[in-house]
Formats: structure tokens, C-alpha cells, sequence
């Protein structure tokens, strides 16, 4: 499990990810992404990354860059945050931001990919973006329940390679 945050919410996301699959019964790990210079002794990774501006971190995307074909076969699961609430329309907008972001980077196709609301905290923002209201629009159910499919997707990927 790897994240690129720049405030802190979506590392509290991947750790929330990281305890549900650890409820599943995976060994995981929960690294700063720009930490992960090597995927080969991961079976599997999951990504997530803040979507600012409709594009994930630079860190996110210089990691799929390098190791999105490494972790092919049903071996990466992605998710990204940020619409600033968690309405339909939000994640629709949000996802399709995402996969033109995975359009981008080529060879790069996630097993499961998934959009979370995010976080403002205007003090943690520069101008204008401090003039926003605080909230918090993560679907803390909505994420365990992705993170039981990515164990579910992990599972049968590590089935299929060793049949």
C-alpha cells in the first residue's frame, strides 16, 4: 500500500484501506509512494493519491509510470480523492478525471479502481482555496467495503497465477 498525500487524508485513507485488507488476512504495508523504489517483492499494491485540479499527485504518477507494468494482471488497485463532496455527479466527474489520468500513462490498468471524497481544511490551504468551508466528505463505509473487493480481486489474482 502506497499513497501520495499532500494534507494527511489520504494516508488516513490507506491506513483505513491497509486495516481492512489486514482484516482479510493480507500482509500489508502502508508506504509514502515516493518511499517505494522497488515492487518486486510485492505481490500485489494497492495506490492511492489526491486528485488535485483533476490530476493525481506527480509522485502518484511517476510511480504507476515506473511500475505500472510490474504490477499487471490483477496485481494494482488504485484509488484517488478529492471531490470536495460525495454526491454522484462529484465521483462521476472525479473518476473520469482519474482514468484520463490512467489514459496518460499508458500500459497502466488497475484491477479496481475506486474515487473517494475528500477533505478541505482551509487552513491548510493557500488563497483562494483557504476561503473554502471545511469539510470532510469521506465515505469511511464506502471505503471498507472497496477495500474487502480489492482483497476478493488480490485473491483471485494470486489464484490465477498459480494455477
Amino acid at each position: 500500500m502506497a499513497y501520495a498525500s499532500k494534507h494527511g487524508s489520504t494516508h488516513e485513507v490507506a491506513d483505513a484501506v491497509a486495516d481492512t485488507l489486514r482484516d482479510e488476512g493480507l500482509e500489508v504495508e502502508v508506504r509514502d509512494v515516493s518511499d517505494v523504489k522497488d515492487v518486486s517483492s510485492y505481490a500485489n499494491a494497492v495506490i492511492g493519491s489526491a486528485l488535485y485540479m483533476g490530476r493525481i499527485r506527480p509522485e502518484a504518477r511517476a510511480f504507476l509510470k515506473d511500475h505500472g507494468k510490474e504490477l499487471a494482471g490483477g496485481r494494482l488497485a488504485l484509488f484517488a480523492m478529492g471531490p470536495k463532496d460525495a454526491d454522484e455527479k462529484s465521483l462521476d466527474d472525479g473518476r473520469k478525471q482519474l482514468d484520463a489520468n490512467l489514459k496518460k500513462l499508458g500500459d497502466v490498468e488497475p484491477a479496481t479502481v475506486a474515487i473517494f471524497g475528500g477533505v478541505i481544511d482551509p487552513d491548510k490551504l493557500h488563497f483562494p482555496f483557504s476561503r473554502m468551508p471545511a469539510s470532510d466528505a469521506r465515505d469511511w463505509d464506502a471505503i471498507s467495503a472497496w477495500a474487502r473487493e480489492v482483497a476478493v480481486s488480490f485473491r483471485g489474482a494470486e489464484s490465477a497465477t498459480t494455477r
